[in-house]
């Protein structure tokens, strides 16, 4: 693979078109990264799952084991008890995307042939593989370029309101 990292703007160019036409994130990858931008938003208080799952409208359930595993990835920590809740246990700027992607995806084979029980038939012949492995790189490179404090843009706009049944009845109106 020859990625040239002077050309990591025509890089993110195609790991944006790879990333919109090919793969798709995981659930529990964009919640992991929902729940990390949340509290990154307003990291001088105590976030719970409750309000981030009604804030976002998913399982507190499903938010529960996100939440477990990102504490064991060192990304969060919690406090028990009355007043506890959750924040983050390092920096935004030290929480590399790349790295949580890693970590919270569970597989980018974008074609067979990346797989490791590949069985395609003409994969000593086609050249797929190296291109799909180099897509790869690239995004990766691109992933890895970015922290969570670069998408701190709007902070408040980070942290949806939960939608009650009084203002869904007004929204709806």
């Amino acid at each position: 693979m020859n990625l040239d990292l002077s050309k990591l703007g025509c890089y993110k160019q195609y790991f944006t078109c790879t990333l919109l036409f090919v793969m798709r994130l995981s659930n529990f990858s964009d919640y992991s990264l929902r729940v990390l931008m949340y509290l990154a938003a307003d990291a001088d208080r105590l976030a719970t799952i409750s309000e981030i799952a009604a804030g976002h409208d998913i399982s507190e359930n499903h938010l529960m084991k996100v939440v477990h595993q990102l504490g064991r990835y060192g990304y969060l920590e919690t406090v028990r008890g009355k007043g506890g809740g959750m924040r983050l246990a390092r920096s935004p700027g030290e929480i590399v995307v790349g790295e949580v992607l890693r970590q919270t995806e569970t597989d980018f084979t974008l074609a067979e042939c990346l797989g490791s029980d590949a069985a395609c038939r003409i994969q000593a012949a086609c050249g797929l593989k190296r291109i799909f492995n180099e897509a790869l790189s690239a995004m990766f490179l691109v992933l890895d370029s970015y922290t969570l404090a670069d998408l701190l843009h709007d902070p408040r706009g980070l942290v949806p309101a939960a939608r009650t049944p009084a203002a869904v009845q007004v929204a709806d109106a």
